[in-house]
Formats: C-alpha cells, structure tokens, sequence
C-alpha cells in the first residue's frame, strides 16, 4: 500500500522506534512508516489501518510493537480473534500486563463473557496502574450485561473513581458506562443524573452523553441545512397562483399574436 510523501517513520514514539533498531536499517524505516500509518488511520479509516497493519507484521513479526499495532487494528475492525492472538504474542514478548484489559475484552468479543470474568479476577489486574485498573472495571461490567446481569453490571461499575468529583481521563467513559447500566435497568432518573455527569467530564467528545441526555429529556435535532431545502421545494401558494396567472397572460398574447 503506498506511503504518503509527508510521512517519514521519525513520527513513532521513541520507544518504538528503539525497538526497530533490531532491525536493518532500511527494513526499520519501512517498519516504522506503516507503523505510523496505523496510528493516522486507526480512529478514521480503521480497515486501511489493519491493512498497514498486515504489512507491518509481515516485515516484523518479531518486534513486540509491531505485534501490539496490528493487535490494535484488528480489534478496532472487530477481528477479535486476531486481536487476541496478537496482545498475547507482545505480551510474551514483553512480559507485561498493560494489554490486559484489552485482551480480556476480546474474549467477550469472541462470545466468552466468563472468560472476561476470570480475567478480571486475576492476578494480572492488581498489577495494573489505575487507568488500567478502570478499564478491566469497564470490561468486567460488559461481561456482567452479556450475560444478562445488569444489576450485577451496576454494582461492578460502583467504586472510588465514580464516585470522585476530580476528572482523569477515565472519568468521562466511566460515568457514562453507569449511566447506561442504570437506564437498561429501568432506573431513568439515576441514569439521567450520570448522563449528565458524564457530559461534564467528556470534555474532548469520547462518548454520545450529550446526545443520550438531550433523547432523556425529549429534546429532538433537526439538520437545518435538510430543512431549508424542503422549504425551498414547497412553494408559497400564493406565489405558484401568480406564476400560473403570468403564464396565462403570456399564452393569451401569443393566440391573439
């Protein structure tokens, strides 16, 4: 697949780029490039990222970064089975926990909830940090609701960082998880409250909490640009009686030309 021309391979995290360093230097700048690639694509164009990812792993499969990259875009085109293969692979490599959650996400993806479960109660998760420690939270309530559980679902999501007035960048993704939890539940008003919440702690747009607050509270958007246009088709009747009579007149002085 081809390269654009502003793309140079330096763009990579540091890190990463140590890592290819194992590599020939030509066949690392290529590495990196679709590595690169990758990150551009993953939020926009997902299927062009796995792409770049397949080639990734084709010149590099023994490089842990390249191995997490196309971990990340197959599980972003929902290929969990992929995925999975791939998070254990860099985690063998690595020796450690970070994939974790993700890992144990992609076995709900893979129709095994309860397995999801039995990560989440691992050892594993104590050795996450506390976004990491958030996120298994997010995957584990998921299996709960998978497996018809909501109100164990709400009960797994209730902790110290929910109920934190200060905002990390879980906070957002978290307060929304509840809200929606609570509104499967029945419980509207709880689950509007959280919304809420949510709305004011996503502050760079991660979730839809405005959109699932504003259809709570009965409040429905019009695009005014489509709007406009069926103004503009619909004719003031007025207006259309006019025109006839100006056609009209126009007919008359013809026949009597």
């Amino acid at each position: 697949m081809p390269i654009p021309e502003d793309v140079t391979g330096e763009e990579i995290d540091k890190d990463v780029r140590q890592e290819l360093q194992s590599l020939p230097k030509t066949l690392a700048e290529d590495v990196a490039k679709n590595l690169v690639m990758v990150a551009r694509l993953i939020d926009e164009d997902p299927e062009r990222a796995y792409a770049y990812s397949r080639i990734a792993l084709r010149l590099a499969s023994r490089v842990a970064a390249v191995r997490e990259a196309a971990g990340f875009a197959a599980y972003a085109t929902q290929k969990y089975g992929e995925a999975l293969a791939e998070f254990r692979a860099a985690r063998r490599m690595t020796g450690t926990v970070e994939l974790w959650p993700l890992m144990a996400d992609c076995e709900r993806g893979l129709g095994r909830p309860e397995k999801a479960l039995d990560m989440a109660g691992a050892p594993e998760v104590q050795k996450l940090d506390k976004a990491g420690q958030v996120e298994m939270r997010l995957v584990a309530a998921g299996a709960r609701r998978d497996m018809g559980q909501l109100d164990a679902a709400i009960v797994t999501l209730q902790s110290s960082e929910l109920a934190s007035n200060s905002v990390q960048p879980w906070t957002a993704r978290l307060r929304y998880a509840y809200a929606d939890a609570l509104l499967a539940a029945g419980r509207e008003g709880e689950a509007r409250e959280w919304f809420a919440k949510a709305v004011e702690a996503d502050r760079d747009g991660s979730t839809d909490a405005s959109d699932r607050l504003a259809e709570l509270d009965g409040v429905e958007f019009t695009d005014a640009f489509v709007e406009d246009e069926e103004q503009d088709q619909v004719q003031d009747p007025a207006q259309d009686g006019a025109d006839r009579d100006e056609q009209g007149a126009q007919d008359e002085d013809e026949d009597e030309d």
